[in-house]
Order: structure tokens, then sequence, then C-alpha cells
């Protein structure tokens, strides 16, 4: 019995030493990516509610967050800003001075190419309407126009030193248009990180908050992907961003997804990366607040299902303190 297969993968379990040295998918804090919002007008950091332990920074507490990303050795960081002022057509997102480009020239300025920082691309943030593009008179999203807008976003956040834009709203052909604005702006080299199979999630909801981006009506499941679908479509969402000039593609939310995340991986030659999203973050929170959960292993858990289904960057809101702890392992 002794010479089983089943008994030599025990043997080989016995001590933490030796499931170290064995294991077979490893999280690394470069892996990770923290998601960071910032605030036009904060005087303070302001505590998010629903996701304890996050806050929304000032221009000079998101720095100091940079650089404990850095110490942290972190991947990188995605920046999410809250404008002080919204209107129909998002003008904050392409603003020189709105505040994504102001935050994300200071941090560029304090940690330079210590960090890949990124930025996220997308309307809802900037809009009265809380939707991730324009609309027409009849209130549906018009996705050319907003080609328009999603490509004047990226120009500025290319001027104001981005390492990688990373459009999140789910338009057809939003890639392309990102790409051919880069490039008639002299920024060929920049990458584009695409969401490309982004579900229309009851998990995005502390986000929201967060970002203050609901929908003042109705809701994204038009334009984001239906849950319901097989693997196929995200598959085919992420091949047609990579023809269009994606460098990199994302699937997002990413626990409930993890089997999409495993047929993107398989199925494309380009980094894949994996959001771990608001919701999935305040669960273990709130289990944990209330004892029910060890927070700490159940963290480390997850974000090596994520990884072993094949993502090679995590995005999620525990990547500093995450970080701490594997490099104690």
């Amino acid at each position: 019995m002794t010479g089983f297969p089943a008994a030599r993968a025990r043997r080989l379990r016995r001590t933490p030493a030796l499931r170290r040295l064995v294991a077979e998918v490893r999280v690394r804090p470069a892996d990770l990516v923290l998601p960071l919002f910032v605030k036009q007008s904060l005087t303070s950091p302001q505590p998010i509610p629903s996701m304890p332990g996050v806050v929304q920074h000032t221009r000079d507490s998101l720095k100091k967050a940079a650089h404990e990303a850095v110490s942290a050795r972190l991947g990188g960081l995605i920046l999410f800003g809250i404008p002080a002022e919204k209107d129909a057509r998002g003008s904050g997102a392409d603003d020189p001075a709105g505040i994504v480009q102001l935050a994300l020239a200071d941090v560029v300025a304090e940690v330079g190419d210590d960090l890949v920082v990124m930025t996220d691309l997308c309307l809802d943030e900037y809009t009265d309407h809380g939707h991730c593009g324009l609309l027409t008179e009849t209130g549906e999203v018009d996705n050319d126009a907003t080609l328009e807008r999603y490509a004047a976003a990226a120009v500025a956040q290319a001027r104001a030193g981005t390492s990688v834009v990373a459009p999140s709203g789910m338009m057809d052909g939003q890639v392309a248009a990102i790409r051919a604005a880069l490039d008639a702006d002299g920024f060929a080299d920049l990458p584009i990180l695409a969401y490309s199979a982004k579900y229309a999630s009851a998990f995005y909801g502390p986000f929201r908050d967060a970002a203050e981006c609901a929908p003042s009506f109705g809701d994204r499941s038009a334009y984001q992907q239906d849950p319901a679908r097989s693997t196929a479509e995200g598959v085919r969402e992420a091949l047609l961003d990579i023809a269009e000039g994606a460098d990199a593609v994302m699937v997002k939310p990413a626990g409930p997804y993890l089997d999409v995340v495993r047929a993107v991986t398989e199925a494309v030659d380009v980094p894949v990366a994996a959001y771990q999203v608001s919701g999935e973050y305040a669960m273990v929170e709130a289990a944990a607040a209330h004892g029910w959960i060890d927070r700490r292993r159940i963290i480390l858990e997850q974000l090596t299902g994520i990884r072993r289904a094949g993502a090679g960057m995590v995005l999620t809101y525990w990547a500093t303190e995450a970080a701490g702890w594997l490099e104690q392992q």
C-alpha cells in the first residue's frame, strides 16, 4: 500500500517545508495589482463602509499608498477617479486637470518605474447618469459616440504618464479605437490591458459605492456579458480584443468565473489578468468580522485558486497586505 501514488502524495504533504518545496502554484507579490480610488476635493482619506479597510484617497494619501505598494514589491496598481463634478459626457475622463490625470502624474513622479501604474479607462465614474458611455435620446448607450470619448481619455492618461491603459466599458471596438488614438498621438509603445470578459455581475455593488458610479437608471446588462453564457463567449471577446491590439486581457469578476479564466488562458498567447472584485472582498471581510472564517488563510487560498486557474496577474484589494504574508512563506 505504501507504494501507491496516493501514499506518495501524502508523504509530500507531511510538513510545511515539504509542501512549499513541491508546490506547483505559487503567488508572488509581483503577480498582484492593487486597485486604488482617488477622489477630487477630499481633505482626508474617506473610508468606504461596504469595503472595510479600503478608502477613497486624497492625492497625498494616494502617493503614500503607492510607496507602500513599491515596498511590498507589488506588480502594479490601477487608479480609479471620482471627480467633484459629473456631467452627461463624462468630461473629467479626458480633462488634463481631471482627478485621475493629476493623481497619475503625482504617483508617477513619486515611484517612477518602480511600479506599473495602470489607469482604468471608462466613463461611469465621470457621468452623471452612471453608465459607461454617452446616451442617446432614448437612454441607450451610444457605442460609436462612446468610442470617441474613450479614445480621448486614453490620450489624456497617456500624456499624464500611465504605464498601461485598461478599458473596462465593454463597448464594441473600444480597443481598436484606443489603439488608433494612442498611435496617432505618439504612444505606439503604450500597452492596453482590455477588460475583455467582464460580466454583468452582482459582485460589483461595493465598488459602485467606492467609485460613486451606480447607474441612475437601468443596469449594464445590455453591454456587459451575461453570466449565463458559456465560456466560449468570454474566449471570443478576448480574441476579438487581441485582434484589435490588446496586449493583455482580463476576466472580471475572478472567483465565480474561474472556468472563464482557464478557458481564456488556454486560448490566448498574451498575459491574462483576473479581477477579484469588491463583492468578493466584502464577503470575506464580513465573514471574518464575525469570526466565521480564518481571514488570512481564505484570502491566500482564493489568490492561489485564481493563479491555479491560469491568471498571471490578479487585481485584488488585499494586494499590499497579502504581499507581506507571501514574503513570510
